[in-house]
């Protein structure tokens, strides 16, 4: 991987820990027309704290907008023949980075390493809540059902998930070539302990699942499948055939994006 036109001699490799609360962001990806986007949020602040624009940034993943994100890496490239004092890097950094992005940590790394074929196991997180509605304070990470969700069930087909399937179904748009097996270490649902605030409902639920690899808005449709789930629009055995690849079934309910967070990114 060529990273960019820089000089090989004066490279410095590094891996940034960063989250960040993505509900005013479209997304990771710099988009044109100065579009807020964390990305284009990372490079403003990089391009101030250097004093100058010898770097380039790579994400181990891409966000859709509203997603938020507790821990992620990116990898900078920096062509500076002076060595980077890190501590001090990284507290300059966040000072200067807005208030919904921060950088928790920072290393070394070589030119050996890609960020992107790098194997990584991912863990989504997706919060919401039924019943009474919620704090208007709540909207930016989690998602409100009008309808009372039958959670036992819920929970069931969640575990389902678990295992290598063929999530055809579960794929934004598959052609023909596109790879839909994908192996699922975890996935449940439970009480959101996770994240609290006093604005907060009294109780509030999170589905957490685990893997390799997910495809494009594959947690938000299996989100929006639970959901479904949830409120008796389909029934259990009906869910069952969307994991059997074979059958084509096209899901149309993607669960809004303000409720998902990516909430760990484990680099091997």
């Amino acid at each position: 991987m060529n990273p960019g036109p820089f000089q090989q001699n004066k490279r410095q490799f590094f891996l940034i820990k960063i989250q960040y609360l993505g509900f005013r962001f479209h997304g990771w990806q710099k988009q044109p027309n100065n579009i807020p986007t964390v990305e284009r949020m990372v490079l403003r602040t990089l391009r101030y704290v250097f004093d100058h624009g010898k770097f380039k940034v790579l994400a181990a993943g891409r966000t859709d907008a509203k997603v938020s994100v507790n821990e992620t890496w990116i990898e900078l490239f920096l062509d500076d023949s002076d060595p980077l004092n890190t501590a001090e890097f990284l507290k300059e950094f966040n000072l200067n980075l807005p208030s919904d992005i921060r950088a928790l940590e920072i290393k070394v790394t070589d030119a050996n390493f890609n960020i992107i074929q790098a194997p990584k196991t991912k863990e989504y997180i997706y919060l919401f809540s039924h019943g009474e509605k919620f704090h208007p304070f709540c909207a930016s990470m989690m998602v409100y059902m009008k309808t009372e969700l039958d959670i036992p069930l819920m929970q069931k087909a969640a575990k389902s998930f678990e295992g290598t399937h063929d999530f055809w179904s579960y794929t934004y748009k598959p052609s023909p070539t596109t790879e839909t097996e994908v192996s699922i270490t975890s996935a449940k649902i439970e009480i959101n302990d996770l994240f609290t605030a006093n604005f907060f409902p009294e109780e509030s639920f999170v589905f957490r699942v685990s893997g390799q690899g997910f495809k494009r808005h594959q947690v938000r449709l299996m989100m929006g499948m639970l959901f479904d789930l949830g409120m008796h629009k389909l029934s259990y055995e009906d869910f069952l055939e969307t994991l059997d690849g074979s059958k084509r079934i096209h899901l149309s309910h993607i669960a809004p994006p303000s409720g998902l967070m990516l909430y760990r990114t484990d680099m091997h």
